[in-house]
C-alpha cells in the first residue's frame, strides 16, 4: 500500500477505497471484529438516550447497521438519517433496507465534514469506526456537535489499543498482519485491507479523542472500553 494523501487528496482517496470495497464489507466486519461489531454498535446507542419519537444522524454509515440500530430504538414516530461519502455504500445500505423492510431511515449521500442539515436537528448523532476517515477530524465533530440539538449525545465508536499487555501483541498480529491476508482470502482488496489497520495504528488516543470532544462544546464526556480496549466508545452532550 502506498503513502495515503493528505489533506482534499486523502478524501478522494478514502472515497475510493470504501466503494472498491462495498460489496465485501458486511463480511469483513465479521472478520475484523470476530463478529462482535453488532453487539458493540447496541452497546453504544444503549448510551445514546434516545427515545421513541427521537431523530437520530448517523455519519460515516456504511451499509447502515448503526442506522438500523438507531432506528430500532426511536421506531415508527421517529426518524434517523444516515450519511456516508461513499455512494456505493449508501446504494449497499438502501437496498438492506428494503430486504429489512425498514421505511423510517433515509440514507443519503454526503461528506461529514460538511453536513446538509441545519443546527441543533437531531437528538442524536452517531459514527462507528469512521472518525479515522475524516480529512479533519475536528471539522467533522464539530459538524457533528453543530447538528444536534441541546442536551442530545454523540456517540462515536472507534477502534483504539488494548490495555492488556498480554492481549496487545496477539491483537496486533491478528489485525495488522493476518486481516489483509484474510480479505484476500474472502475475495476482498488486500491493499484497502492494509490501509484499515494502518489507519487504527496511528490514530488518537481515548484520552485526545475525549479532549476533541471537549474542544467542539461537548460536555459529560465518558469513555467505555469494549474488547479489552480495542474499541472504545465515547459519548458526548452538547451543552443545553
Amino acid at each position: 500500500m502506498g503513502n495515503v494523501p493528505a489533506h482534499s487528496e486523502r478524501e478522494a482517496y478514502i472515497e475510493s477505497l470504501f466503494s472498491a470495497i462495498a460489496d465485501k464489507y458486511d463480511r469483513m466486519n465479521n472478520i475484523l471484529s470476530l463478529s462482535r461489531h453488532r453487539a458493540w454498535r447496541r452497546f453504544a446507542v444503549s448510551k445514546s438516550a434516545l427515545k421513541p419519537g427521537d431523530c437520530a444522524l448517523d455519519c460515516c454509515c456504511g451499509t447502515g447497521d448503526f442506522a438500523f440500530e438507531l432506528s430500532r430504538i426511536v421506531g415508527d414516530q421517529g426518524y434517523v438519517v444516515g450519511v456516508d461519502f461513499s455512494e456505493a455504500m449508501i446504494e449497499l445500505a438502501e437496498k438492506k433496507a428494503v430486504r429489512l423492510r425498514t421505511r423510517d431511515i433515509n440514507f443519503i449521500t454526503a461528506n461529514a465534514c460538511e453536513l446538509p442539515f441545519a443546527d441543533d436537528s437531531f437528538d442524536c448523532v452517531s459514527v462507528g469506526f469512521g472518525v479515522r476517515n475524516l480529512a479533519d477530524i475536528d471539522a467533522g465533530l464539530a459538524e457533528m456537535s453543530r447538528v444536534l440539538k441541546p442536551g442530545g449525545r454523540l456517540v462515536c465508536l472507534e477502534t483504539s489499543e488494548v490495555r492488556s499487555k498480554l492481549l496487545r501483541l496477539p491483537w496486533k498480529l491478528y489485525f495488522h498482519v493476518l486481516t489483509p491476508y484474510a480479505a484476500l482470502v474472502m475475495g476482498a482488496r488486500k491493499w484497502a485491507y492494509e490501509y484499515l489497520p494502518h489507519s487504527a495504528k496511528w490514530f488518537l488516543s481515548r484520552e485526545e479523542m475525549a479532549r476533541k470532544f471537549s474542544k467542539c462544546g461537548l460536555v459529560e464526556i465518558t469513555i467505555s472500553d469494549l474488547m479489552f480496549g480495542a474499541v472504545c466508545v465515547h459519548i458526548g452532550t452538547k451543552v443545553g
